[in-house]
């Protein structure tokens, strides 16, 4: 007998007020300090790019992002802990890329931890650069954390 393995089916779509509980459990995982519903129906109603990357029915990852005129600004992505390290989060990554190039983006920027070294390596090996330090930029549980300013040509 020869067992095929069924592969998952990946996909992104807009992301819909009813895939917030989702988004919160891994938002609450993934950060110290995470966003709270409102943070994220408001990025919605801003008219934001607000995706979900979904393996199956399951939501594994999201993103948002801001158009500023001609500048990108990705302001929230995370994956599921589970999917972590499989290549995912770069896969949503060059998805928002790919959108910010196609509504007009020349560049990119975001914010990162500086102590997240997970994230910051990602990013550098996509072609993101260090712009600047945001000093005191995160809430932190010993008073606030620095942010790397990162940015990449579109």
């Amino acid at each position: 007998m020869n067992a095929q393995l069924k592969q998952p089916n990946i996909s992104f779509r807009e992301m819909q007020l009813d895939d917030l509980d989702a988004i919160i459990q891994i938002e609450k995982v993934n950060f110290p300090f995470p966003w709270t519903v409102g943070n994220f129906k408001d990025s919605i109603t801003s008219g934001h790019y607000c995706v979900v990357l979904k393996m199956d029915e399951t939501v594994i990852g999201y993103a948002i992002l801001m158009m500023v005129l001609d500048e990108a600004h990705l302001l929230n992505i995370s994956v599921a802990p589970s999917c972590k390290g499989k290549g995912w989060g770069r896969h949503l990554l060059n998805h928002m890329m790919q959108v910010g190039q196609d509504k007009g983006g020349l560049n990119m920027f975001l914010e990162v931890r500086t102590s997240n070294t997970s994230a910051i390596t990602l990013y550098e090996s996509i072609g993101f650069n260090e712009m600047g330090l945001r000093p005191g930029y995160y809430p932190a549980h010993n008073g606030r954390e620095d942010a790397l300013l990162m940015g990449v040509a579109l």
